[in-house]
């Protein structure tokens, strides 16, 4: 059984997380297997945007029995080693052109967690669980706190990353983890709605944005606006954005 199933319809790729009985946890193999899938859907420029979800009744609980046996019997190297492998696929989802959203059904733990906090914007079904429990086993969750304390409050995030507590999709979505929360049995079809948003609007533009509010992490006020003048010079320039004007222009 392949471990992810990809599925295009449209201008929208479906990346489905397919370890159900393991309640889709992490291991090599899947990391690996996404990772060449992100690849692969990056250079379909057909693609307007890329949804991740899960399997069964779960999005991803986190590393699998397996991956963490191989953490205790791996020496500095091999770990490390490990850890990059897994930076390779969150820092993977910022570079994506287009849009890499997250639909959460049921529980997103750990590096399941971690792995939807990555993606450019996140959707939850109603019952769905977030956390990051490895404070509990002695655990950091140090890069995808890189990306977490990029999107919520220093104190909000000490809180998460200490307590390791499970929290639920409305108080996920009201402290600004999350973008939108649906109903459980309207989940799917509120997913494909919100998706068909990138079929109307112009690629270019979402690909430059989206490159461009990344490239700001870090800069100062100033650096950023002349950032920001380029990039809008470019945005002039591309096809979408003539052609955009054009029909104002007619009206």
């Amino acid at each position: 059984m392949s471990e992810i199933i990809v599925e295009k319809q449209n201008s929208i790729a479906a990346i489905t997380l397919n370890r159900p009985e393991k309640r889709n946890a992490l291991n090599d193999v899947l990391i690996d297997s996404l990772k060449n899938a992100l690849r692969e859907a990056d250079r379909d420029e057909n693609l307007r945007a890329i949804v991740i979800r899960g399997a069964g009744t779960d999005f991803c609980s986190g590393a699998d029995l397996s991956a963490l046996q191989k953490i205790a019997q791996s020496d500095v190297l091999e770990n490390l080693a490990d850890a990059e492998n897994l930076l390779e696929l969150l820092a993977m989802i910022r570079k994506v052109k287009i849009p890499v959203i997250a639909a959460v059904r049921g529980r997103a733990l750990a590096g399941g967690c971690g792995l939807a906090t990555a993606c450019d914007l996140v959707l939850a079904s109603k019952t769905a669980r977030f956390g990051y429990p490895e404070v509990k086993i002695g655990f950091v969750p140090a890069m995808v706190m890189a990306i977490l304390r990029r999107n919520l409050s220093e104190k909000r995030s000490f809180e998460l990353i200490t307590q390791g507590f499970e929290f639920t999709a409305d108080e996920a979505e009201r402290i600004g983890l999350i973008n939108r929360v649906f109903a459980d049995e309207t989940f799917d079809e509120d997913v494909k709605n919100y998706l068909s948003v990138y079929e109307k609007v112009s690629r270019s533009a979402v690909v430059l944005s989206k490159k461009l509010l990344y490239q700001m992490d870090g800069m100062n006020f100033e650096t950023a606006l002349e950032t920001g003048a380029e990039v809008n010079t470019i945005a002039r320039l591309t096809k979408d954005c003539q052609q955009g004007i054009a029909r104002f222009l007619e009206k």
